[in-house]
């Protein structure tokens, strides 16, 4: 349904006969630039689909041809402590109480643009994504702890519904002139504003988060999306280090002994009280 919904704002009242490769790649190009290449796959092949399909019903003669964008294996890109500060500090005032509200929260860019008052309790410092506005249609719990509390006092009365807002009205778009160039005088690359919270979940990782905490607090439907963040700790296997050896000289080496790990038991997360995600 988000897919769908963010497709509608540029194919609505087109005819099937006019989207066409051209077309389609221009819309999946403004997506790639908001997210990943691998996230603009899925909205083509949602395209794809649906052109099938009408083509299969007879109410389009051909289907174009479309080729997804190359996926490779790339490294996450997350922001260190001192390229998030140099960042917010290049920023118009606006997009860096969102940007830093995303850092501390790990929203995504629809979430935080969306958000609304009615969203959120500022008394238990807890706010919610409803379900049709999570990417695994389940509510989403968010802990505010103090420097996200004090991003959202600084939105008090600006606007009656929605928490961000520019010149009075919300923001619609953060990938913006003004986010690029503010990356260009903060001397960062290769940055989208989906990396906010990839370096959340980057952050929250390397001091010692959980990953099934971590798990629930993004609102990732499954453990192996956050997998990827893993390698970011070695906490929870650093005490099996000392288990092997090695003995003897350069000479005469001891073979190595290798010793199975166990499993760990990692406490789950029940509702958005009392738990606060590490910040900067």
């Amino acid at each position: 349904m988000q897919q769908l919904e963010w497709l509608h704002s540029f194919l609505s009242g087109m005819k099937l006969p006019d989207i066409t490769a051209e077309v389609v790649c221009g819309i999946l190009e403004r997506k790639r630039k908001e997210t990943s290449a691998s996230t603009a796959n899925h909205y083509l092949a949602l395209i794809r689909a649906i052109l099938r399909r009408a083509h299969k019903w007879g109410w389009l003669d051909s289907v174009p041809s479309f080729e997804p964008y190359p996926v490779k294996s790339e490294r996450l890109r997350w922001l260190t402590q001192e390229e998030a500060a140099r960042l917010l500090q290049e920023l118009p005032q606006h997009l860096a109480d969102m940007a830093e509200f995303s850092l501390l929260t790990g929203l995504r860019q629809s979430n935080v643009t969306g958000l609304e008052w009615a969203q959120v309790d500022m008394q238990r410092r807890c706010a919610w994504i409803h379900p049709d506005q999570a990417k695994a249609r389940k509510p989403i719990p968010v802990s505010l702890n103090d420097q996200a509390i004090q991003v959202l006092r600084r939105q008090l009365g600006k606007h009656h519904r929605v928490v961000f807002t520019y010149k009075g009205q919300p923001v619609t778009q953060t990938n913006t002139k003004a986010w690029r160039k503010a990356l260009k005088r903060a001397g960062i690359e290769d940055f989208t504003w989906h990396g906010l919270r990839h370096t959340w979940a980057s952050w929250h990782v390397q001091a010692g988060t959980p990953l099934l905490v971590l798990q629930q607090m993004g609102g990732w439907a499954s453990l192996d999306m956050v997998q990827r963040y893993a390698h970011l700790s070695a906490d929870h296997v650093a005490q099996y280090a000392a288990n092997v050896g090695v003995n003897g000289t350069k000479k005469t080496q001891a073979p190595l002994r290798l010793v199975s790990g166990t499993s760990q038991h990692i406490e789950n997360m029940v509702g958005c009280e009392g738990i606060e995600p590490t910040t900067r």
